[in-house]
């Protein structure tokens, strides 16, 4: 493997995006075009893991509240949403859901005169998308629900003390209460979102002219080669390498989520016990 791989970045740094060579290599593979390509198709694995990251925890945070209602018409639909997209696999999910979507009219529909155009929807980015925001937002509000039932009644008593009502105690007490209780869990869940979104290249969304994700470049590989024992742990170390990324960012946020308990600002160090 040459030392810097400059010219495959320049041909296939981008190519998952369709900037670069148009072509796959079709012979002469190597550890440089391998990690390049795979490294390229990552780009969409980012898309989906943070636009459905983002999304999601906005849908999950209004979820998460609706369950805890007392009105059954906010409780019922959340609880109804929640056990539907827990309770059926993603993959299944991805393929219900893009057979719903081809059953569209190709020409749009019609509404108050406008014609709305539906055949994006099929397409990976917006469809497989559409997938894992719903999926993840279900996950997280069962998290950000449990978290709120286990708010302390201390802090709502010293929120009334203060005369904090509606949407001032949630904003300044409930809720980062309950970001800061769910806040470990959540970090898995988003984790296990990276990670769910190679099973893109599973489901029925089609990739476009060849631009995949990590996976699609991996599999390419791997039938050309005949050789599974390297573009796959190339691709594993790419993610690897994401889930310490996340591990990292989300321990900033966690960090400062606690930042008011005492010895939250201690770093923890490694001593390895080497005598009992």
């Amino acid at each position: 493997m040459k030392l810097v791989c400059a010219q495959e970045i320049t041909d296939y740094g981008l190519r998952a995006i369709g900037i670069g060579e148009r072509l796959l290599p079709r012979s002469d593979y190597d550890l440089c075009q391998q990690f390049v390509l795979i490294g390229s198709g990552l780009i969409w694995n980012l898309y989906y893991g943070i636009l459905a990251l983002t999304i999601g925890f906005f849908i999950a945070n209004a979820v998460a509240v609706a369950k805890a209602s007392r009105h059954a018409w906010l409780r019922l639909p959340a609880e109804g949403f929640i056990f539907l997209f827990r309770g059926s696999p993603l993959f299944i999910q991805f393929f219900l859901v893009y057979e719903a979507l081809v059953l569209l009219p190709r020409a749009g529909i019609p509404i108050f005169g406008f014609t709305v155009a539906t055949d994006w929807l099929t397409k990976a980015w917006a469809g497989a998308l559409l997938v894992l925001v719903l999926n993840t937002a279900a996950y997280s509000a069962q998290i950000f629900h449990g978290a709120l039932m286990a708010v302390p009644k201390g802090d709502l008593e010293a929120a009334d003390a203060y005369g904090m009502t509606g949407w001032k105690r949630f904003r300044r007490v409930v809720w980062p209460t309950m970001m800061r209780l769910a806040w470990p869990a959540y970090t898995n869940e988003a984790i296990f979102l990276f990670h769910a979104t190679t099973l893109v290249f599973f489901s029925s969304f089609p990739a476009f002219r060849q631009q995949g994700d990590a996976l699609y470049y991996a599999s390419y590989f791997a039938d050309k080669t005949f050789n599974p024992f390297v573009a796959y742990p190339i691709a594993a170390f790419y993610f690897i390498l994401l889930t310490l990324l996340l591990i990292s960012l989300f321990g900033v946020v966690n960090r400062r989520l606690n930042r008011h308990l005492p010895g939250a600002q201690k770093r923890i160090r490694y001593r390895p016990q080497l005598i009992r």
